[in-house]
């Protein structure tokens, strides 16, 4: 087995065992009723902080390139309600588009 496979298990088996933890240490017990509302956005809020790191950073830089043309034509493509293939579509395109021309 490659030390590539070995961290794939690892992570695969620490995802696992984290997961399982939350009922577990749960015991049976309802989850306070001021929480819920937290957990319903955690999602979101941290798919934000991924979506803005990968746009507009690079390293410890912030940078403005192609990418944020790109999340700018999904974010209107979103807001209009456009299908998701459509929008990611659009997307790549403009990001592409803007990477090729300033070369």
């Amino acid at each position: 087995m490659t030390a590539g496979w070995l961290v794939v298990i690892l992570v695969g088996a620490s995802s696992i065992a984290i997961k399982g933890a939350g009922p577990l240490l749960m015991g049976g017990r309802a989850v306070p009723p001021g929480i819920v509302p937290v957990f319903k956005l955690l999602a979101p809020a941290l798919f934000g902080a991924l979506v803005v790191t990968q746009a507009f950073a690079r390293g410890r830089e912030l940078t403005l390139d192609a990418r944020l043309a790109g999340l700018l034509v999904a974010a209107i493509g979103a807001h209009l309600r456009a299908p998701t293939f459509a929008v990611v579509v659009g997307a790549a395109a403009v990001t592409a588009a803007l990477r090729f021309f300033a070369r």
